[in-house]
């Protein structure tokens, strides 16, 4: 039963059956015949098939959601029988938005200090992808906007607060200010983070209250891309001050802090709504809940 519905899990990751085989290691007439095994053994249709793969039945939907659980506390179970033998080991898979990124290592350093036989896999994804992530068990935990959108159904350990600078060369204008306004910042040519990133998505919200029309003069999906032309002289853009910090200022690099209003974001650490959490994940939680007051100092 457990492979079957491993099937169903890498069928509704992929949306292709073809994709969906390989990912699971078998060919596809394999998967298939498995899928339909499962609907005899449910009594119903799961899968809505034609020269392609075009959905779920309801029934599938349902049975997808008790797949999801199914195999993720049989995962948890022998992830927890093994750690009894030989201690907390195995791969941990966290997701985090491109702006966290750079705190990943505040939380993986220390906790593999506590824990040598982890290793890590880190991913950069949206906050919307991130959550597809951790339903579909491809990833164990993320590191996302726990305040502005839906996250559905998932924990959180708030870990840190995420406020705003507008990063320029110290010549540029604004440049030598102590502080500015989003309305100001609404007139400086910048270059941001892509659409699908929900960092730019708030960004635009306080430009656009501010009386701007967020057009950047450059988009990316990757923060160092944009830091690296910030340190040419000849563009802005607006970043987290953490990321600022720990990308590294120069003289002639500033980072200047946008009030009127202070935006203020949360960040947090997501996991499965599952209980129990595996060891690997409950270690995750707890190294979590107690960097987080050093993070956010």
């Amino acid at each position: 039963m457990l492979d079957k519905l491993d099937f169903l899990l890498a069928l509704a990751r992929e949306k292709h059956f073809g994709r969906a085989a390989e990912t699971c290691g078998v060919t596809q007439p394999t998967l298939s015949a498995g899928l339909k095994q499962l609907e005899e053994q449910m009594g119903v249709l799961l899968v809505n098939r034609g020269s392609r793969f075009q959905g779920f039945t309801p029934e599938g939907q349902r049975v997808l959601e008790w797949a999801r659980r199914i195999v993720g506390d049989a995962r948890n179970m022998r992830e927890e029988i093994n750690s009894l033998r030989h201690g907390l080991s195995g791969r941990l898979r966290i997701a985090a938005i491109p702006t966290a990124l750079a705190m990943v290592a505040e939380l993986t350093t220390p906790y593999r200090e506590k824990h040598p036989n982890v290793q890590f896999t880190v991913y950069s994804r949206t906050s919307i992808e991130i959550l597809e992530l951790i339903e579909n068990l491809e990833v164990d935990a993320g590191i996302t906007y726990v305040e502005n959108e839906p996250l559905g159904r998932v924990n959180m350990v708030p870990l840190y607060h995420e406020r705003y600078r507008l990063l320029t060369s110290a010549d540029a204008p604004l440049g030598d200010r102590d502080r500015v306004t989003w309305a100001e910042v609404a007139q400086v040519p910048l270059c941001l983070l892509t659409p699908d990133m929900q960092n730019r998505r708030i960004i635009d919200r306080l430009l656009k209250a501010a009386g701007g029309d967020p057009r950047p003069t450059l988009e990316s999906d990757s923060m160092i891309l944009l830091f690296s032309h910030v340190r040419t002289g000849r563009w802005a853009s607006v970043m987290p001050a953490k990321l600022a910090e720990t990308l590294g200022l120069t003289d002639t690099l500033r980072a200047i802090p946008i009030t009127k209003p202070e935006a203020v974001q949360t960040i947090g650490l997501v996991i499965p709504k599952r209980e129990p959490n595996t060891p690997l994940t409950a270690a995750l939680i707890a190294e979590a809940k107690r960097i987080a007051p050093a993070l956010d100092s």
